[in-house]
């Protein structure tokens, strides 16, 4: 038996306009101010002398490490995401950044934005368009009754509104 497992699918490269400048003010903010700020703090700790017992120190390295993971990721992801912020030519039907009202089988309304992967917030209702709900909703219209495979189990859901402007 090998340890090799696949690597997950790639997400869809689509984000809305406010999410790609958000991802853009994350990238300038740690390249051009969070880093320096560590990489000045770990230099000091460096020079306080023995680095292994130095918490500080090996704080700071593990602090830039994830900065620069982060830098390194979005350096790859913000080239190949293709900004969406045209409204669709029908919208009536659902496509990538639409606002739906939908309705659970328990009777209870819910509002989701269809967002990229890079965006998703379940606070706001922002669900990505890789996600099992909004695979099943696109290209439907407000009124549809949609059954659908959750990772909890199938669940039936009532699309009530579809719409392109905030809420």
């Amino acid at each position: 038996m090998s340890r090799y497992r696949e690597p997950p699918p790639k997400s869809s490269p689509y984000i809305t306009a406010e999410g790609a400048a958000r991802l853009r003010a994350e990238y300038e903010q740690l390249w051009r101010v969070r880093r320096p700020e560590v990489v000045r703090a770990l230099s000091a700790a460096a020079a306080e002398g023995d680095r292994s017992e130095n918490a500080e120190y090996i704080y700071r390295k593990k602090e830039l490490r994830e900065i620069d993971r982060r830098v390194h990721y979005l350096q790859l992801r913000l080239p190949e995401l293709k900004v969406v912020d045209a409204v669709p030519s029908d919208p009536e039907r659902v496509y990538f950044g639409a606002w739906l009202q939908v309705h659970d089988d328990h009777g209870d309304e819910k509002r989701y934005r269809i967002v990229g992967a890079d965006e998703i917030d379940p606070e706001r209702g922002y669900i990505s368009i890789d996600s099992p709900l909004a695979r099943a909703l696109l290209k439907r219209r407000a009124g549809e009754v949609v059954k659908l495979m959750l990772p909890g189990g199938e669940a039936e859901v009532e699309l009530a509104a579809v719409s392109y402007g905030p809420p």
